[in-house]
């Protein structure tokens, strides 16, 4: 495993930084929790980052539950977007990296918890 052949696969080591999880590891969670710590060590010299930082924060904590709208998917990745390339420090990088890993590679199960939550209200709603 090296950086070339993580490029290949559309992966990286991004900061270097390696966490090893197992598969019942809650993986929206994990990436909400990793954009609180980012959030949590923001200095607030960067617009992009400090402004963006906050909504990623946000999103990914109603992603935790489904309660989120399937546009916000894609409002995540414009806020990554936003935010890497545009600030000082490789901080902004490192916040965003996570998230845009976990709507290439987990998409499909973001959306299976906003319809899940969705049909469950609906369900309340009618009983």
């Amino acid at each position: 495993m090296d950086f070339d052949a993580l490029k290949a696969v559309q992966s990286g080591l991004g900061t270097a930084t390696v966490i090893v999880m197992d598969k019942s590891t809650d993986i929206v969670d994990a990436i909400a929790r990793l954009s609180y710590f980012y959030k949590h060590e923001r200095c607030g010299q960067c617009t992009p980052y400090r402004e963006g930082i906050g909504w990623l924060w946000m999103i990914m904590e109603r992603m935790k539950t489904g309660n989120a709208k399937l546009e916000e998917i894609d409002m995540l990745r414009e806020v990554t977007k936003q935010i890497e390339g545009h600030t000082i420090c490789a901080l902004g990088d490192a916040a965003a990296w996570p998230v845009q890993g976990l709507l290439r590679h987990f998409r499909p199960e973001m959306e299976r918890r906003i319809k899940e939550r969705a049909e469950r209200e609906i369900l309340e709603a009618t009983a």
